[in-house]
């Protein structure tokens, strides 16, 4: 957590700093490094070795832990897939028109898709989540907030470590991470792994499926190499690559539920559809398992390919220059079949690709008692979704097809100035342009749509550090979003005009806090925020005449709450983390109906006590309990009067008792995921005939993980 004392270990510089028990993390949120305290925005830290006693493997886990994030996963039924809210804000779609709300970087590269993004956190150097809208120094799509991955950059330090993991549920993982200095100036580090988890269902009219509902196999690399030849200079190369397949995500389709729909009539827009009437008996009797008919739809893999390159000068002591330049590709395979059962009624097989490039250069300085971060911005995406002759709407033929090419260039600064020692001011501004062409066709068309946007943001804040140490912060930050494209614009039908973006959206937060170590053995941090966003587009589905339309409900929404995190040690060897987030979301009324911000719990909480046991013999034995709570939402933004959307509230524990022998260079753990085996929905979609009841992938699982290094 933020201030969990989950930090980079650093040497004590004095016996006061030996009896210090919490070390506060170093972040990078502000493109500059700075202690998590001084930072003046709500954030979250992990570091990597925190990542692994915790169990945390990929954004999911992540969303667990942190006071109002939630992670879900939707994306055309898609296992890889995380879809990132924080305070209110995110993206249930996937489609190449839309955009998240929230920002995914890996060491400064912006991952724009949501399936596949659900990144492996094995061998990393810490994660960051930012809370609020960070416009100024992230630019677009960061309304919501941004999530920062920083891997472990390579250096002379020769480092080897291997890890196996088995467990019920079929888990099966390996992986391995090399880090060594060829020479004084070059040095590389290597990680890769793969890891595979048993279906949770089974495919009961499907026995040829080459996996079963749930079931994933994924298998991942990184390679960087750096090279310095001075102080002044440093070049790092990373390429990075995962290959993902498994089983389709559990799902079911809720059809009693509501009488007057095509499913539970067998009528649709005056004719009968194909199947007739359906029940639920229709759909299989166990959630988890499948009835589908369709073999496309069983099948869901993804890959993504990276290449980055990162320059870094030194050209004084206080004036430095950066460049990150990638291109980053992905393309996968997905899909639903909305109606769960053997007809060929109402099933959408898929496929996608995106291509991404962008280009940063940043100059950053100090002068006395200033300092700023500088930069200029481009980047470029083409991507593209497909329905064809194997997707099926009401029986029939159903078609889709998305093209869409995405432009957006930047230039921002950041200033800071310490009007004392303990007083520092700092603000603000980054212009940005977007640029989208798309094309769609639904059967008709194709049609094609252009539009172009602009912005300026601005970030203004300060901070203080009080007598005691604890720093108190206030912060005005705005962000903005370009307009989007309908996802699925089957209104082409009745309306050949209806392919428009959205206006641009824009973000405002208000915001203060304090964070700090309170006393040696406690440390907090708490922020009060309101967030009032403009143009907000909700995704909101239905069943039309023409297919499966997605439009946009544009809305005006004020978001309001508390964030609270700690870290306390009571007694010799435990230690207790804390986080506790609410919310309180105000969506302007449409058309008199008040629609409801999607997949947003009102409260989030954890919980973490940790015990070290030290044997006689010198090996130490580590207890640690995590539980996760995450109160009732509804799954879109409408609050249906039959509240078939609404989410229910869920309480996951994990568990892990670890031991490490007196100096060794291994340890072995006992670990329990969900152990109470909790059952939960991650979304629900109610197109007007149906609900869709998405279901999480997160059964109860307990196994045995083996790490060593030398």
């Amino acid at each position: 957590m933020a201030l969990q004392g989950q930090a980079v270990a650093q040497e004590p510089e004095s016996d006061q700093a030996t009896n210090e028990r919490i070390e506060a993390i170093t972040v990078t949120a502000t493109k500059r490094s700075q202690v998590i305290y001084e930072v003046p925005i709500a954030m979250s830290a992990f570091s990597g070795d925190a990542l692994a006693a915790q169990g945390i493997t990929d954004l999911t886990d992540v969303g667990k832990f942190v006071p109002n994030l939630n992670v879900t996963g939707f994306s055309a039924g898609h296992t890889s897939s995380a879809n990132p809210f924080i305070r209110g804000i995110g993206l249930q779609d996937h489609l190449i028109t839309t955009d998240p709300g929230v920002s995914v970087y890996v060491d400064g590269v912006y991952l724009g898709r949501q399936v596949g993004q659900n990144w492996n956190l094995n061998n990393i150097e810490r994660i960051e989540v930012l809370r609020g809208p960070q416009g100024t120094l992230y630019g677009r799509n960061s309304i919501g907030g941004a999530i920062n991955i920083i891997t472990k950059q390579p250096d002379e330090v020769a480092v080897t470590k291997f890890g196996l993991e088995g467990g019920t549920r079929g888990r099966k993982k390996a992986d391995a991470f090399v880090n060594r200095g060829l020479t004084d100036e070059l040095s590389f580090n290597f990680n890769a792994g793969y890891n595979a988890r048993g279906g949770i269902g089974e495919f009961i009219n499907i026995p040829s499926a080459e996996y079963d509902v749930g079931e994933t196999r994924d298998m991942y690399g990184r390679l960087s190499v750096r090279f310095a030849p001075s102080d002044e200079f440093s070049l790092v190369l990373t390429a990075d690559a995962n290959d993902g397949e498994g089983g389709l995500r559990p799902y079911t389709t809720l059809i009693d539920e509501v009488p007057n729909g095509a499913y539970y009539t067998g009528m649709r827009f005056g004719a009968p559809t194909p199947s007739g009437p359906l029940r639920n008996s229709d759909v299989a009797a166990d959630p988890y398992d499948n009835a589908t008919g369709t073999e496309e739809v069983t099948t869901v893999t993804n890959e993504a390919r990276g290449l980055s390159l990162t320059a870094e000068w030194g050209w004084s002591d206080t004036l430095s220059s950066k460049a990150i330049v990638s291109h980053r590709t992905s393309e996968y395979k997905a899909g639903l079949d909305d109606d769960s059962t053997i007809f060929a009624l109402d099933h959408y097989p898929e496929r996608g690709d995106a291509d991404q490039t962008s280009v940063e250069l940043q100059l950053n300085g100090y002068f006395d008692n200033w300092d700023f971060v500088s930069g200029i911005y481009w980047f470029n995406e083409e991507g593209s979704n497909r329905q064809g002759e194997d997707s099926r709407f009401n029986g029939g033929p159903n078609l889709l097809e998305l093209n869409q090419e995405t432009t957006s260039r930047a230039i921002f600064v950041n200033v800071g100035y310490d009007m004392t020692d303990d007083l520092r001011v700092s603000g603000g501004l980054r212009y940005t342009q977007d640029e989208k062409e798309a094309t769609a066709n639904v059967g008709i068309g194709p049609f094609f749509s252009e539009d172009d946007w602009n912005e300026v943001s601005y970030d203004l804040s300060a901070n203080y550090t009080l007598e005691n140490g604890l720093n108190v912060y206030g912060s005005i930050q705005s962000g903005y979003q370009s307009g989007q494209f309908p996802a699925r614009p089957y209104c082409l039908f009745g309306n050949p005009n209806c392919f428009v973006a959205s206006e641009n959206i824009t973000a405002t937060n208000y915001e203060v806090g304090l964070k700090g170590d309170v006393t040696s053995n406690f440390s907090m941090s708490i922020a009060f925020f309101n967030t009032e966003y403009d143009d907000l587009p909700y995704q909101v589905s239905f069943v039309s005449e023409g297919g499966f339309d997605t439009a946009n409900l544009v809305v005006v929404q004020t978001s309001r709450g508390i964030e609270w995190e700690s870290t306390a040690y009571i007694g010799e060897g435990f230690k207790l983390h804390t986080s506790l987030g609410y919310i309180d979301v105000d969506v302007d009324e449409q058309n008199g109906v008040k629609p409801v911000a999607p997949l947003t719990p009102e409260f989030t909480l954890s919980i973490s006590p940790s015990y070290e046991l030290s044997l006689e013999n010198g090996a130490t034995v580590d207890f640690r309990m995590d539980y996760s709570f995450r109160d009732d939402m509804y799954g879109e933004p409408s609050a249906d009067p039959g509240r078939l959307t609404l989410i229910d509230s869920r309480e996951l524990v994990n568990m892990d008792i670890a031991y490490t022998p007196y100096h060794g260079d291994w340890t072995v753990a006992l670990y329990g995921r969900n152990i109470f085996d909790e059952r939960y929905d991650n979304a629900r979609l109610n197109t007007g005939d149906y609900v869709l009841q998405i279901l999480s992938n997160d059964a109860s699982e307990f196994g045995v993980r083996f790490n060593t290094y030398f």
